[in-house]
């Protein structure tokens, strides 16, 4: 990726073991995770479990790609903050894993995607309705998992997650409505991904110390972080969805234009000026009309990447990329912690911006 995190950063992250820290989250929450979905009623306790790649569609159990593991990664770092265990973070871990996964079956339905890290996705495997039913009963569980704590923190850490959690929602309904629109501004675009993306990594970054018994400015300057850190993610995100690897990201090559999205790199191509963003908006527009869009060939994609890239849109959302990690190293500042935990919070951050899927 042309993503790169500053020299100063680069330097910190060297000294850091990331795949550590990402490998602490899931080992920390995995347990918890597990024993909250073994609560729903069958098939649902089944079809989460396929989706968390702990079986395959036969039942049997499997070793797959939970995902990258950030959030969990996060949420028992910033417990550290306060001087707290880990494992204070860990509630807030598995009810932030719990909300992601439930936007991600409803995503995929939505999106009509059929592959999600290397194999079928629920719907395609279990029918929509398990999807919609599992992510409503995995959104649940997350609410349950905080609250049966039954302590103040608790009650300040689910409101946090609760307002994540309509954000994330409002985020998803912006990205469906601009799929239906010829233009969409950079400004719109960016306060899309904020919420579907910002929010619960900003919940996700702040909600162990809540937990932990932080008082509110320390956790808003930690969601300052995670937001910013979430755009980042976004934008990398976006640059994946066109010119990542399949390999790597377990999709479609150019995946994100198969589905018409209106991300980073489209929407700022389209608001440059020359005659590759004249070119690119009118073969855009066509697109919306044609009939034939489920079709085309590679080349055709292609093509349109090309004139993205041309327009400036990819280079201008790896520099976008950089930017919101900056703010939110930035932010990092705000909060007295201790120099072990501020390094492990950037290296994070680093890790966001070079990943390759």
């Amino acid at each position: 990726m042309p993503t790169v995190p500053p020299a100063s950063q680069a330097a910190r992250r060297t000294a850091v073991d990331v795949s550590a820290l990402l490998e602490r989250g899931r080992t920390l929450a995995t347990p918890v995770l597990r024993a909250a979905v073994d609560r729903l009623a069958p098939p649902m306790d089944t079809v989460a479990a396929y989706h968390f790649g702990w079986i395959d569609a036969q039942g049997r159990p499997a070793d797959g790609d939970g995902g990258k593991a950030v959030r969990p990664a996060l949420a028992v770092l910033s417990a550290e903050v306060t001087g707290a265990a880990p494992e204070t973070g860990v509630p807030g871990a598995v009810a932030v894993e719990l909300v992601h996964n439930f936007s991600l079956l409803h995503d995929d339905l939505m999106d009509g995607d059929e592959q999600r890290r290397h194999r079928d996705t629920v719907w395609k495997v279990h029918g929509p309705a398990q999807a919609i039913l599992v992510g409503d009963a995995l959104f649940a569980l997350a609410n349950e998992v905080l609250l049966e704590l039954g302590t103040v923190e608790a009650g300040r850490a689910t409101r946090r997650l609760t307002r994540a959690s309509r954000a994330l929602i409002d985020g998803q309904a912006q990205d469906i409505s601009y799929e239906h629109r010829d233009r969409v501004s950079v400004e719109e675009c960016l306060e899309m991904e904020g919420n579907k993306t910002g929010a619960l990594l900003a919940c996700a970054s702040s909600i162990g110390a809540v937990l932990g018994g932080a008082d509110e400015r320390t956790a808003d300057a930690l969601e300052r972080y995670g937001h910013h850190l979430g755009l980042a993610f976004q934008a990398v995100d976006d640059l994946l969805g066109i010119w990542g690897d399949p390999e790597s990201t377990g999709k479609q090559t150019w995946s994100d234009l198969r589905q018409r999205k209106k991300s980073l790199p489209v929407v700022a191509a389209l608001a440059a000026d020359g005659p590759a963003a004249t070119r690119l908006g009118e073969i855009l527009a066509a697109d919306a009309k044609s009939s034939d869009f489920a079709n085309f060939s590679e080349d055709e994609f292609a093509a349109r990447a090309a004139l993205i890239e041309e327009a400036g849109g990819r280079e201008w959302t790896a520099e976008e990329a950089r930017r919101q990690h900056t703010i939110a190293i930035e932010a990092l500042d705000l909060v007295d912690m201790p120099d072990r935990v501020r390094d492990q919070f950037t290296a994070l951050a680093d890790f966001v911006v070079v990943r390759k899927r």
